[in-house]
């Protein structure tokens, strides 16, 4: 007892105060103390959920405690959000959020979270999968410019698919479609993997798909790459080149970036933000995602919540003047 009384005198001659346990001061110090859950929305065994596990693990091994990856998939990816933003702001339940988190307010304002950016806070990114424009052989087009050229010239010909009204392969060619000023019309699909299929078979002219599923069918000549929808060209298909180079300022992406409860604690996110840093500047796991067209991204909270802002604002414009109703 006399030794405790003596740390504490010694504590308070230097103005430091002992803190129990059990304060919340404390508590964030620790953190954290047991696993922690990684709320995905989306289903096992896609690109998307060995992305999510791999830079859980590696962030599970910065943060000392394991973080378990928890899919909730459907519901336009509003019961995964709405479970994490309305979760205890203590840093163990956290999101891997995606692009729907600024497509959703404008094209379905009823589901939750119906104000992202403020129910929710940033932590930092994980890693954006770019979009590639294939086209079916009988389109003669080689380049994007002149596929451009070709649908001006066919206007309402070019039938374009997509994994479904207000993915992001969708908005990406309705983005394309009003910056480049084309005429062309929208086959909707129930997921990517039918219209993948329709684009094989001629049913379908034209669409974005991920690079892992785009690059298969234009290695075997079945489809026709034009372009990537990011700024930069793809480790997956090197030689093609960015939409931007064409329609300047086009920079489009499936991301996913990790997210938390607004209110969660500052040193927490903290601790949160570098434990994904270390995860996305891994080499060998950059090298790893690389092989699947995935693009890890060492970008903090601040990066990942001007995105969000930038990509809300974007695709909020686009849905409203292309008049983009959901299904």
């Amino acid at each position: 007892m006399s030794k405790v009384i003596a740390r504490r005198g010694l504590m308070a001659a230097a103005g430091l105060t002992l803190l129990p346990a059990t304060t919340p001061q404390a508590q964030e110090a620790a953190f954290p103390t047991r696993p922690v859950t990684l709320v995905n929305a989306y289903p096992p065994g896609g690109v998307t959920d060995t992305a999510t596990r791999v830079l859980a693990e590696r962030m599970g091994q910065a943060l000392g405690q394991n973080v378990v990856v928890d899919n909730r998939p459907g519901g336009a990816t509003s019961p995964a959000s709405t479970a994490v933003a309305t979760a205890k702001p203590d840093g163990y339940t956290l999101l891997m959020g995606s692009p729907t988190l600024a497509i959703n307010p404008a094209l379905q304002p009823a589901l939750t979270p119906r104000a992202p950016q403020k129910e929710l806070v940033a932590i930092a990114m994980g890693y954006r999968t770019p979009m590639v424009l294939h086209l079916h052989p009988s389109v003669p087009a080689k380049t994007l410019p002149e596929f451009i050229a070709y649908a001006k010239a066919h206007p309402g010909e070019i039938n374009f698919g997509s994994s479904g009204i207000g993915a992001v392969n969708h908005l990406c060619m309705e983005l394309l479609r009003a910056r480049a000023g084309l005429d062309m019309v929208h086959v909707p699909y129930r997921g990517g993997v039918q219209a993948l299929l329709d684009l094989r078979s001629g049913r379908l002219q034209a669409m974005f798909s991920a690079a892992l599923e785009a690059a298969p069918p234009i290695t075997e000549g079945v489809t026709r790459g034009l372009a990537v929808s990011s700024a930069q060209r793809l480790a997956l298909l090197p030689d093609l080149p960015p939409v931007g180079e064409t329609v300047p300022g086009f920079d489009v992406a499936f991301w996913q970036g990790l997210f938390a409860p607004a209110g969660t604690p500052a040193p927490v996110l903290a601790k949160l933000e570098a434990a994904m840093l270390t995860a996305t500047r891994d080499q060998a796991l950059v090298q790893r995602l690389a092989t699947q067209g995935v693009s890890v991204l060492p970008e903090t909270g601040v990066q990942l919540a001007e995105l969000l802002a930038r990509e809300t604002t974007t695709w909020s414009t686009l849905i409203r003047d292309a008049g983009i109703r959901p299904e």
